[in-house]
């Protein structure tokens, strides 16, 4: 039994339409013996077909919902945000949601009553901060995982039904061990990103060093990344995430540097400059300046020149 409210929320669309009507859905789960109310329901649900909510809101209770198998979209605040099984979606109370399911989908939807939530949050500050916003949680990459939240959660299921004795004691125990296993979860994948982050940076900080010994001699990004052992593809996402650069534009920074410091302080022609920074043919090294510096190396020259002259 759904008791439905609304709110208005902004429609994020680009242009004003006005505000839309979000429903802010309560859930009623019947639990004979507790006439009080609820604090936990496990369900599961399977489809054959696809299944579609609107965006809504829960003012009551947060969701962990743990999909089996399928895929989809949530719109998440006005995003639309895709997963894939198998997956976790965690749910706060009030976070403005739609779910787009497509065929064939196995989830399983652990519903805690927020004032419960709130009382198991407190025993743990990661706890609170897993549910300060909403988030999927991949296990693509560990079905071992994936397997082990999926037996906490037919677990849980079996003792929420329970009748036996300690049963609302056994159903803190195990709803607190799931979401430990979740908060150690985002808690792990936060410190490997930071780790590859870190790793990321003494790797560009590496190939910078390699570029400071052989940027005279025109190697090919193949080469540099064969001297550190890893992928170009590694190099690009190191370089990218730790300079904000290509690899290839760190080569050529490194080699406009240097042109430029040969044709302020010397009198070096083109040519020598041209071939001592490994260009057989001077028009491609002019090329090459013009497209990085927007002047030709002798425009630059002059221009520099100058400049110090006027300062001085």
């Amino acid at each position: 039994m759904h008791n439905v409210t609304t709110i208005k929320y902004p429609r994020q669309t680009g242009r004003d339409t006005g505000p839309v009507t979000v429903p802010k859905v309560r859930l009623y789960v019947e639990h004979p013996e507790r006439p009080d109310g609820w604090l936990v329901n496990v369900g599961h649900v399977t489809d054959r077909g696809r299944w579609r909510t609107e965006p809504h809101a829960h003012p009551q209770y947060g969701q962990v919902i743990f999909i089996r198998n399928g895929r989809g979209v949530m719109n998440l605040e006005g995003r639309d945000v895709p997963f894939e099984a198998p997956c976790a979606l965690l749910l706060p109370p009030d976070c403005v949601h739609g779910l787009d399911y497509e065929v064939d989908v196995d989830r399983w939807v652990v519903t805690v009553e927020m004032t419960y939530l709130a009382q198991i949050n407190a025993k743990l500050p990661e706890f609170a901060q897993m549910w300060a916003s909403p988030r999927v949680m991949p296990f693509t990459d560990d079905c071992d995982e994936a397997a082990d939240l999926h037996g906490r959660i037919l677990g849980l299921e079996q003792e929420v039904s329970s009748k036996a004795v300690g049963h609302v004691v056994g159903t803190e125990a195990l709803l607190t061990s799931l979401l430990l296993m979740l908060a150690r979860t985002i808690r792990r994948d936060a410190v490997e990103h930071e780790g590859a982050h870190r790793g990321g940076t003494r790797l560009a900080e590496r190939f910078r060093e390699l570029i400071d010994l052989h940027y005279r001699e025109n190697l090919r990004l193949q080469n540099y990344a064969e001297m550190m052992a890893v992928s170009p593809t590694q190099l690009r996402a190191a370089c990218a995430a730790a300079k904000g650069l290509s690899p290839t534009k760190m080569i050529h920074a490194r080699i406009i540097t240097e042109a430029k410091r040969s044709l302020i302080f010397g009198d070096t022609s083109i040519e020598q400059i041209a071939y001592g920074l490994g260009f057989l043919d001077t028009a491609y090294f002019t090329r090459f300046f013009r497209k990085e510096v927007g002047q030709s190396p002798s425009q630059f020259r002059i221009a520099a020149r100058d400049e110090t002259r006027h300062a001085a």
